[in-house]
């Protein structure tokens, strides 16, 4: 499965504003934390390859705007984890990638996995997400902790269906009055860290 993402630095205020005259559709707000891991047998920074475990809290429709708001309130058992494997990009017009991902018992318990067999922990980005639907893409709003406020828009498609994929979600951020000339390719991570461009 390949997911096709663009995403642009936004306003959530005016992008919520605008997903609700457009017919956006709120589908839940959560609270994620994403610890990255750097590979023993090779250099994810130059393969453009990602692996994270991600512990994600639902925060309800009515939680507080802001990811510090939220990020000291919750406690371990108000999570649920994956493990996701992210391929290197494939195009240079979105950040269109192959992705596997499955759920995890336990996130701590999967980051000891790794950690034992080589894998070390490389960064965690925390961020508040409300998840929006419009026009069969999903939307979503995000408060990245020492990051910023981006909007990225998303779907999943087979290899065969990118093309086309990409110009839905290149339509969708029109539709919110938002320019997919002015993406930015760099992973939550990266901007973090401080790598590559914006």
């Amino acid at each position: 499965m390949y997911e096709v993402e663009m995403k642009v630095r936004a306003s959530g205020d005016a992008v919520r504003s605008r997903l609700r005259d457009v017919g956006g559709s709120l589908s839940g707000v959560v609270f994620q934390e994403d610890t990255y891991y750097d590979a023993p047998h090779r250099e994810f920074a130059e393969t453009d390859e990602a692996l994270r475990v991600r512990r994600e809290a639902d925060l309800g429709e009515d939680a507080p705007l802001g990811v510090d708001a939220v990020m000291d309130a919750l406690d371990d058992g108000a999570f649920d984890a994956r493990v996701t494997y992210k391929g290197p990009l494939v195009d240079d017009t979105s950040k269109t990638r192959e992705e596997f991902e499955t759920g995890v018992a336990d996130g701590a318990t999967m980051a000891r996995v790794l950690e034992s067999l080589g894998f070390a922990p490389a960064a965690t980005v925390a961020k508040r997400r409300e998840r929006w639907t419009l026009d069969g893409v999903t939307v979503t709003v995000d408060d990245v902790a020492d990051v910023g406020a981006f909007v990225e828009v998303e779907t999943e498609t087979e290899e065969s269906g990118v093309a086309a994929a990409r110009e839905r979600v290149a339509d969708a951020l029109r539709a919110l009055d938002l320019d997919p000339d002015e993406q930015i390719r760099t992973s939550y991570l990266g901007l973090l860290l401080g790598d590559g461009e914006e």
